[in-house]
């Protein structure tokens, strides 16, 4: 993709794949120092000559921020665990557009908007992993620019249908097959609902393979069957029927919510929305793999600051009164 697309939008998702993969950094890295160099020579110049830039504003604002942090100073991904929790620091994907993440929680359901950010703009055709039928759908799986999970991509079903980011039970019936009946160990699904941490009113699932379980996985949490408590109330289905019954509520609820699909059947969390007023700000933005226990951080203080009974207080917050 580097050599064959010379923009920035290939530029960004290459190198934020590479800095979440040690390996991939070591082959890369060279490459992205000078692909580096030369767009911001480019961009500096046509800045400088006045002229329209002809890549999109998120990009140019991302690459200014890169470019103002300097190359030499981006690094990898590192983790660490805070007793039970997986913690994150990958300060590349504090640079994200927020989309409408940042938006105030009114529904869960949203008009689908042909003229926002969806997965069908022309822009984006060279971001496509692959694309065919999938399970008895057409599917496509984009690369996903800011990843925070291994082989992390953005799955979505029936693209040109252009739904809106409200799961249906046909699509909810889907995944699940996707998951349960995969012979890739530990491929999983993750959905955010709108209000939840979505950031694209398309209807999509975050897909991404595990090496090991995550903690919302542990077996000796109660959902799972253990004894120890979760930080907030989770639900473990089994079966796919009932685990829509309870979607089907959430959504009669207009209550936000998080899913992770797997082998091993859904998780799933019923969650105050993300403009709630009883979250502290370091966690307004979480999705689905905060509240599976594995934390993104941005700063380097936070991540070595974090402890266990910090990131379980701000968990607690998510649970709906009553």
């Amino acid at each position: 993709m580097l050599a064959q697309h010379p923009g920035l939008g290939v530029y960004i998702l290459v190198l934020a794949n590479a800095a979440s993969d040690a390996s991939l950094w070591a082959q890369l890295a060279s490459a992205l120092s000078t692909r580096h160099e030369a767009l911001a020579e480019r961009i500096t110049e046509a800045l400088r000559q006045g002229q329209k830039l002809e890549e999109p504003d998120d990009d140019v604002m991302v690459f200014l921020k890169l470019h103002a942090i300097g190359f030499p100073y981006l690094k990898t991904l590192e983790s660490r665990r805070a007793g039970r929790w997986d913690v994150f620091f990958n300060p590349i994907r504090a640079l994200r557009p927020p989309r409408m993440s940042g938006l105030k929680f009114e529904s869960l359901l949203r008009p689908f908007d042909p003229a926002g950010f969806h997965f069908n703009r022309a822009f984006l055709a060279k971001e496509i992993f692959w694309e065919g039928d999938l399970a008895g759908k057409p599917a496509r799986i984009l690369y996903n620019k800011f990843p925070f999970a291994r082989l992390h991509g953005l799955l979505v079903p029936e693209p040109t249908h252009q739904s809106p980011q409200y799961l249906t039970p046909e699509l909810h019936a889907w995944a699940w097959d996707i998951c349960v009946l995969s012979e890739l160990p530990g491929l999983c699904l993750g959905y955010n609902s709108y209000g939840a941490g979505a950031s694209v009113n398309h209807l999509h699932f975050q897909s991404f393979v595990q090496s090991h379980p995550l903690p919302v996985q542990d077996p000796r949490f109660v959902h799972n069957g253990g004894t120890q408590p979760y930080p907030l109330p989770c639900q473990r289905y089994t079966d796919a029927e009932s685990a829509w019954l309870q979607i089907d509520q959430l959504h009669q609820g207009n209550t936000p919510y998080n899913l992770v699909y797997s082998q091993a059947g859904l998780h799933l969390i019923p969650r105050a929305p993300q403009d709630s007023k009883q979250l502290t700000a370091a966690c307004n933005g979480y999705g689905w793999s905060e509240m599976a226990g594995a934390v993104t951080l941005f700063s380097r203080e936070a991540f070595e600051n974090l402890d266990a009974e910090t990131f379980e207080a701000e968990l607690a917050q998510f649970a709906l009164p009553g």
